[in-house]
């Protein structure tokens, strides 16, 4: 017993998250399979800072669904054409049909957080935005989909660690962008749109999920644990999905008075 208890003593750190990740995985591929089964439709968003970690907990959780059922949607900057037409209509020819469970890595939300900070757009767009964001969503909950909206939140200091850590590695060249070089800058005022969204852009039928995410490992597992939660499926190990409501909860306008959130 003292070998066994030295030897688990000893152990690389990250093999409690790689057998813990790899269980919630399993639930996940149960999930998809009662999502094909049944029609279902699932739209789950990704929103917060550059570098909070969108990138990572999206790659864990399709890592092992069938890519046929499965969609990751990351637009990039709107065309021209796309600035004429209706905002939301480039988005919705990727909304999830039955059968399908869709990942949106930044979605309609851009305009609440890059643009408004950016001045990308003026604030008659962004009060037209958020006036018809949430009927919008409501329309969709309506027909059938299952919106969940998760929000990403790293302090500062994370922050400016990640992309720098970004720009030093030849492998993440392809995350960097002129954003990035400003993103540190704006704090502050990321800080205050982000406010603005979660307050504005909140419902009992599309609430915004918060996730303390300045440890990644934590993060990824807990989004995973509170997905699972959130969707009806009999074959899930119930007890394996409980969040840790310290690192994620539904939002609320008291979170940023009592510090929860990043300052």
């Amino acid at each position: 017993m003292g070998k066994n208890h030295k030897k688990d003593r000893n152990r690389p750190p990250d093999v409690d998250y790689e057998t813990t990740l790899r269980t919630l995985q399993i639930e996940l591929v149960k999930i998809e399979r009662h999502i094909i089964k049944h029609g279902h439709r699932l739209l789950v968003v990704f929103e917060g800072r550059d570098g909070s970690g969108k990138d990572g907990t999206i790659k864990r959780i399709v890592e092992h669904l069938s890519p046929r059922e499965t969609r990751v949607v990351a637009l990039g900057k709107p065309s021209e054409r796309d600035n004429a037409s209706w905002y939301f209509q480039r988005y919705v020819g990727h909304l999830p049909m039955a059968q399908e469970m869709v990942l949106f890595n930044r979605s309609w939300y851009n305009r609440a957080g890059v643009e408004r900070v950016m001045r990308f757009c003026n604030d008659q767009e962004y009060e037209s935005f958020i006036d018809a964001v949430l009927p919008f969503e409501h329309m969709l909950i309506g027909s059938g989909i299952q919106i969940v909206k998760y929000y990403l939140d790293i302090s500062k200091k994370e922050q400016k660690k990640r992309l720098k850590a970004r720009r030093d590695d030849p492998l993440k060249q392809w995350k960097i962008s002129p954003i990035d070089k400003v993103a540190i800058e704006h704090f502050d005022d990321y800080t205050q749109a982000r406010d603005e969204m979660l307050t504005r852009t909140s419902s009992p039928l599309s609430p915004w999920i918060i996730v303390r995410a300045d440890d990644k490992h934590s993060a990824r597992l807990n989004v995973i644990r509170d997905l699972l939660s959130r969707l009806a499926c009999p074959e899930t190990e119930k007890h394996l999905a409980i969040p840790d409501p310290k690192v994620v909860f539904a939002y609320d306008q008291a979170h940023s008075r009592a510090g929860l959130l990043a300052a």
